[in-house]
């Protein structure tokens, strides 16, 4: 007996060469200005020159109007939660930005301000206004601002993700079994080159902003929290990720799939960060583990499950859940769980100042401290066991939640983004499952060091962190 398959529908043509329609969006009603000067391309999230789906919509469309485009980025000072350290990474990716965006022509400016008042401010002469696309609560309050007020069309192009987050999905994923599978059926759509359209009207508007060529003389300008420092042993921007990246594919991806959980090794990408920047696409990086491989094998497989179905499930959890920085956002299974075992007694139980100092009996835990500290990164294997440390060390279940939260966002270059708001509520039970109950875990899941000793070799973990913490300081980042 023949057995029928659901065909998805075709999808909608693209708007231009590998932009495709469910990545535009228009944001307001408003027609495009008759007297506009040129187009405003205000990036923010995507801040990159390359595979830029916004950047490359922009300059078609300018080419479409006849008229110049402007680039623009609006720096405020004290963003929340951020720091020197994520300030540093992404004022030099700028500059990067600036140079590449110089060699195709296209005018950049950098201006001081929220975002949301330089977009406005430099809307005022544009026929349109073209955006990139952000998930958590400030971002989304800028554009909607933008669109609101901007008089003149507002077009919204995604370029931080493989597959539109509506499209995988119209509502709040519980794990990523269930969303695999709606992410999976687009990809072949989605995973393509973009090819570069040439600006035509390469006249520059009369901006003014700030200057690029000395990224560090633009900090020190900046009103920033300096109290943790930058990590120089990564570069940001575009082209330094792209070496990082083919660093990884040319001598650690070959055995990816086989120690990707391995903390005492560097079997990763290190991507995080410049994903979190838009210094670099999904897409990019996609394709590029693609062509490196001769054949779609277990790394390639590996790689991309986490690159694109678990970075994306974070994106859903953002998008769809209001509250993804708060405690009550957790699943009810997971509070109740955690409340009917928060009176119990927590042997040994550290201050939150004892955790940001690496000051515990456990010198795996204190080293994945230092390595945050220092690096401003950890291994993912070894941020689930730091997590869970912390819920089973704190006074209560509330208090480890934003202990976690707060350090996360605080030390890691990549914190303050959706993975972060994600993993952290995986700790303490988001997209998960109940398990054996346990003293104070409740029925949350467990670790501890015996596991990570079966695991892993955490003692080499250490021994490497140490060296981290030596190349860090001799490069000039401290604690």
């Amino acid at each position: 007996m023949a057995t029928s398959t659901k065909r998805l529908p075709d999808p909608p043509a693209d708007v231009y060469p590998g932009i495709q329609a469910e990545r535009v969006q228009l944001l307001n009603d408003d027609a495009v200005r008759d007297d506009g000067r040129h187009v405003l391309y205000w990036m923010q999230q995507a801040q990159r020159a390359e595979l830029n789906h916004a950047l490359e919509y922009a300059v078609r469309r300018a080419n479409d109007l006849g008229l110049p485009l402007l680039v623009a980025f609006g720096l405020m000072d004290g963003y929340p939660e951020a720091n020197l350290r994520h300030y540093h990474f992404m004022v030099h990716g700028l500059a990067d930005v600036a140079d590449a965006l110089r060699r195709r022509h296209v005018p950049f400016v950098v201006q001081r301000g929220a975002p949301d008042e330089v977009a406005l401010r430099l809307a005022a002469d544009a026929a349109l206004v073209v955006c990139d696309r952000g998930y958590l609560r400030p971002q989304r309050a800028w554009r909607e601002r933008v669109a609101a007020e901007a008089g003149c069309s507002v077009v919204q192009v995604e370029s931080d993700v493989v597959v539109p987050v509506e499209l995988a999905s119209d509502k709040k994923e519980t794990a990523a079994r269930t969303l695999r599978p709606k992410i999976t059926r687009h990809l072949e759509r989605f995973l393509v080159a973009l090819p570069q359209a040439r600006l035509v009207d390469t006249t520059v508007p009369d901006v003014e902003g700030e200057d690029l060529d000395d990224p560090d003389a633009l900090l020190d300008r900046l009103a920033l929290d300096r109290s943790v420092a930058p990590v120089l042993l990564f570069e940001g921007g575009t082209s330094a990720g792209e070496r990082v990246l083919a660093d990884f594919l040319a001598s650690r991806f070959a055995e990816y799939a086989a120690h990707r959980n391995q903390p005492q090794t560097d079997h990763v990408s290190h991507m995080s960060k410049y994903l979190h920047f838009g210094q670099l696409s999904p897409v990019y990086i996609a394709l590029q583990v693609r062509e490196h491989a001769d054949r779609v094998d277990e790394n390639v497989e590996t790689y991309l499950e986490e690159l694109i179905v678990r970075r994306e499930l974070p994106m859903n959890f953002v998008y769809y859940e209001p509250r993804y920085d708060s405690y009550e956002q957790l699943p009810g299974w997971a509070r109740q769980t955690l409340a009917e075992h928060a009176r119990d007694r927590r042997d040994p139980q550290y201050t939150a100042q004892q955790l940001e100092d690496g000051q515990t009996d456990d010198p795996y835990w204190n080293a994945a401290m230092d390595e945050m500290r220092y690096a401003g990164y950890l291994h993912n294997y070894m941020r689930m066991y730091w997590g869970k440390k912390i819920l089973e060390w704190s006074a209560t279940p509330e208090e480890a939640y934003a202990t976690t939260l707060r350090l996360n966002n605080t030390y890691f270059v990549d914190g303050r983004d959706a993975n972060s708001y994600a993993n952290v509520a995986w700790v303490f039970g988001q997209h998960d499952r109940g398990w054996t109950e346990r003293t104070v875990f409740g029925k949350t899941r467990y670790m501890n060091a015996a596991g990570l000793e079966r695991k892993a070799d955490p003692q080499a973990f250490v021994e490497k962190v140490a060296r981290t913490v030596a190349a860090a300081q001799q490069a000039g980042s401290r604690s």
